[in-house]
């Protein structure tokens, strides 16, 4: 085995006894340099599927943030107690006052502790929005360079920065992992708010590897355009991925066209998924 992740949290589950399903999303990462713990759901999953799943959450070399915002980093409070120091990578926006801007009211989706709280309870931080090596085959990409006009961000989204708003909210803290496997690229996304196809452009180009093997994660497509749907599913064939595990922010009905579309290539990134390298 190369690489192995588990889904510990999403929006549906896979597993038929004993694990949870919420909105957001966690991923235990196994890899011969190390375990790595991706994101933390909203926190009320966390502890339950990571046991039930036999996925030890104290024995992981490091915890990796995909963003700020609540789905998830929500749990970061319950794995950080399961331990004594704990290394935390991110970007420095995911401490960010952010917020989606409805028709009566703002409704806060940022991160749900201050960075204090979280130091207190033994989080290392190491934040920063450059591409950098985790470990031998594991990077992450920063800040990702958007390019493609048809993957737009989030129009109802706002954020707080030096105590402006800004909205939309350019969600630079975007990190998405990747993990250089003999069959290709596997890329593990958050929510994938740069834009999957962008995120995919810029994981190429910093590795210097062209075939992407996988993709798993919150895509986002749920709140795409047509036309970024199906540009997305012509870049998914032209390059040639072959597995593609959907999640989170990728809805139901999105979801389920993609199943159609990509058949034996697709999986549903459910509570329990596992894919294998």
């Amino acid at each position: 085995m190369e690489v192995r992740l588990t889904v510990l949290c999403e929006n549906s589950v896979l597993f038929p006894r004993g694990v949870i399903g919420e909105h957001g999303f966690a991923c235990y990462v196994e890899t011969p340099r190390g375990n790595y713990l991706w994101d933390t759901g909203q926190g009320f999953g966390i502890v339950q599927n990571a046991i039930t799943l036999r996925k030890d959450l104290t024995a992981i070399t490091a915890l990796i943030l995909s963003h700020g915002h609540y789905d998830h980093t929500g749990g970061l409070d319950k794995v950080l107690m399961l331990r004594d120091k704990t290394r935390a990578l991110a970007h420095p926006d995911i401490f960010v006052n952010r917020y989606w801007k409805l028709s009566n009211k703002n409704l806060g989706i940022g991160m749900p502790f201050s960075r204090g709280f979280l130091e207190g309870l033994g989080a290392e931080f190491e934040l920063s929005t450059d591409f950098r090596e985790v470990a031998d085959s594991v990077y992450l990409t920063g800040e990702v360079t958007r390019l493609n006009d048809f993957e737009k961000g989030d129009l109802g989204m706002a954020g707080i920065y030096a105590g402006v708003e800004v909205s939309p909210d350019p969600i630079r803290d975007d990190n998405s992992l990747i993990l250089d496997t003999s069959k290709g690229l596997v890329i593990l996304l958050g929510c994938a708010h740069a834009g999957m196809i962008n995120i995919i452009d810029y994981a190429r180009q910093k590795t210097g590897k062209n075939k992407v093997y996988a993709v798993v994660g919150g895509t986002h497509m749920g709140f795409a355009s047509p036309a970024q749907f199906e540009k997305t599913l012509t870049v998914i064939g032209d390059y040639g991925i072959e597995r593609v595990g959907v999640a989170h922010c990728t809805g139901l009905l999105q979801g389920a066209r993609l199943c159609n579309l990509l058949g034996d290539k697709f999986f549903f990134g459910a509570v329990g998924a596992v894919l294998e390298v």
